[in-house]
């Protein structure tokens, strides 16, 4: 049995948010594992004997069937978690947030790509380390940003979703890494 975190990319179902241990309960009758939630943001750890590639459409199957609707996720292994730490470009500043996405393969080329197409904010910058796409952008100006605002486009809503790399470090920590 490995373990995983599933990354929802939302909470909220035709208008009503999920509660974690619902959602908790979907995964353990979906037969995983030693299954948490962390930070209550839509993050589940467990454990299965499935393939990675197969996790994805078991779990959103498993919570389509419970919610009535189709649920994005996006399922990583430990390693691949604690790599998106060790690979953050960015220093650690109390001005700034800094977000790791999640996403399919390939994708982090159209997020850079999107950033590099807007004007960026004073010391807001985007990098792809080790696969994965990172957004740095100062506190208190993150929703001002025009890349976030690409962000929010209807064809970009299930190709990816974000945490902030203080939630990453928190979900490594429930690894026990």
């Amino acid at each position: 049995m490995k373990p995983y975190c599933a990354f929802l990319r939302g909470v909220n179902v035709n208008g009503h948010t999920m509660k974690m241990s619902d959602v908790c309960d979907v995964f353990s009758r979906a037969g995983m594992s030693d299954v948490i939630s962390a930070l209550a943001s839509g993050n589940i750890i467990f454990r299965s004997a499935h393939s990675q590639n197969k996790l994805r459409k078991i779990l959103e199957q498993a919570m389509a069937k419970y919610y009535g609707g189709q649920i994005s996720l996006f399922v990583k292994n430990a390693g691949e978690i604690k790599t998106m730490i060790k690979s953050a470009p960015f220093v650690k500043n109390a001005k700034f947030h800094v977000y790791a996405f999640i996403c399919e393969a390939g994708f982090e080329d159209t997020l850079i790509n999107e950033f590099r197409g807007v004007a960026a904010a004073p010391d807001e910058d985007a990098k792809i380390r080790g696969g994965v796409f990172y957004w740095q952008c100062a506190k208190g100006a993150t929703l001002d940003s025009g890349f976030s605002k690409i962000l929010g486009r209807k064809d970009m809503k299930d190709k990816f979703t974000s945490r902030n790399i203080g939630t990453i470090e928190k979900i490594t920590a429930k690894f026990g890494m």
